[in-house]
């Protein structure tokens, strides 16, 4: 009888596993082209496609599923970004896009309901949260015609499969907009290090397999405008959520980042696991203008429909009156927590849960927790639970 292999990686990931010599190992790759051979070239260790090839492509089951299992590689175990120059032939479209979305910044700004960043403070930057919502509603064909792009349905499909679902965000990045910190993205990347440490190190693997970022250009971007900070191969680091974090890797990572500048109608797309960060413009008279993307798996769902608002007001006085009498202790008031609150905070609507102080608003656990620790009462506990549903919402 054949013995159980060992377990060789760990199964909890902490900031003193990180090591910066494995790191370097991992991310001190070249590129051969010969790995991409679909690419026109390649730039930096990044494979940079042609638009018009692409497109062309979409039509040909053949062609098309060959570029979509050469992304698939470059994402996952290449360098982890992928370019894709003038994917729109037709810049009247992305101007005319860009008009629109200059309408709601504006229209935003004037009714006091400018955006909140992740990475800068409020008014720093132009945002715009859920901008693929706001253009349909604002301006349905141009969305249909702008999303009507073979690149996105290809790049998308290459890495989530169907059933994908697209999200953006405008980000305007003006003169003097100063460069953000090395970090991985949604989800992970929006948690700090010690709430990493209690998620097993397979779940800090699927978490890069959810979504996809991308963006599009909707200017030129040149380098002294600030293009976003990548640097290859460094999502094939497991415990990269944590090390993004940490000051030696942030600094290793601003020593060997690379930029490449993208020109109106380019689209770029990386694994959310790739250290990234978006760089300082430096011009005074370019504001840069990217429509971020952010795509997400269709698994990402429960099998049932689920009212936990509902579950949470019933619960509330009943777990408060066990807690006061101690037929819970704390660690069994938090599995029951756990067991009927909804502990994720997102989806979100981030124009009314601004991530000012932080990088995600409050779940309905958390909600709870402090209720109990607060001593709220059932009405208190119900308008703030009340408060927070009306707020998960898409405008």
């Amino acid at each position: 009888m054949s013995k159980h292999p060992r377990k060789q990686a760990p199964v909890w990931l902490t900031k003193e596993i990180c090591s910066i010599e494995d790191f370097r190992a991992q991310v001190e790759l070249t590129t051969d082209p010969g790995s991409v051979p679909l690419a026109a070239e390649v730039i930096d260790n990044i494979p940079v496609y042609d638009g018009k090839t692409v497109c062309e492509a979409y039509t040909n089951a053949a062609t098309s599923r060959a570029f979509m299992a050469e992304w698939n590689e470059v994402l996952a175990t290449g360098p982890g970004i992928v370019v894709v120059k003038n994917s729109y032939d037709d810049l009247n479209l992305i101007d005319d896009v860009t008009q629109v979305l200059n309408e709601i910044i504006e229209e935003e700004r004037q009714t006091g309901a400018a955006a909140g960043d992740h990475f800068a403070a409020a008014g720093a930057n132009s945002r715009i949260w859920n901008s693929h919502e706001k253009l349909c509603m604002a301006a349905p064909e141009l969305f249909a015609r702008y999303n009507a792009n073979p690149v996105i349905a290809m790049i998308s499909q290459a890495w989530l499969g169907p059933l994908y679902q697209i999200t953006m965000q405008v980000n305007v990045v003006h003169p003097g907009g100063k460069a953000q910190d090395c970090h991985r993205d949604y989800h992970m990347g929006f948690q700090s290090p010690d709430a990493l440490k209690d998620y097993p190190a397979r779940i800090h693997g699927l978490s890069a397999m959810l979504t996809l970022q991308g963006g599009i250009a909707h200017c030129d971007v040149p380098l002294d405008s600030g293009p976003t900070k990548l640097l290859p191969y460094s999502q094939t680091y497991l415990p990269g959520y944590i090390a993004a974090q940490l000051p030696d890797f942030r600094e290793y990572f601003e020593e060997h980042c690379v930029q490449l500048p993208l020109n109106k109608g380019d689209m770029l797309y990386f694994n959310p696991a790739v250290f990234h960060a978006a760089g300082e413009n430096k011009t005074s008279d370019i504001d840069r203008m990217v429509n971020l993307m952010q795509v997400g798996s269709g698994y990402g769902r429960s099998i049932e429909i689920v009212d936990r608002t509902r579950m949470s007001a019933a619960l509330y006085p009943v777990l408060k009156r066990m807690a006061d009498d101690g037929a819970l202790d704390s660690s069994q008031i938090q599995c029951v927590i756990a067991a009927c609150a909804e502990g994720y905070p997102f989806p979100a609507n981030l124009d009314l849960d601004s991530p000012l102080s932080g990088m995600a608003p409050d779940s309905q656990q958390h909600l709870m927790h402090r209720a109990l620790a607060s001593n709220w009462s059932s009405d208190e506990f119900e308008k703030a639970l009340r408060d927070r549903q009306n707020r998960v919402r898409s405008h």
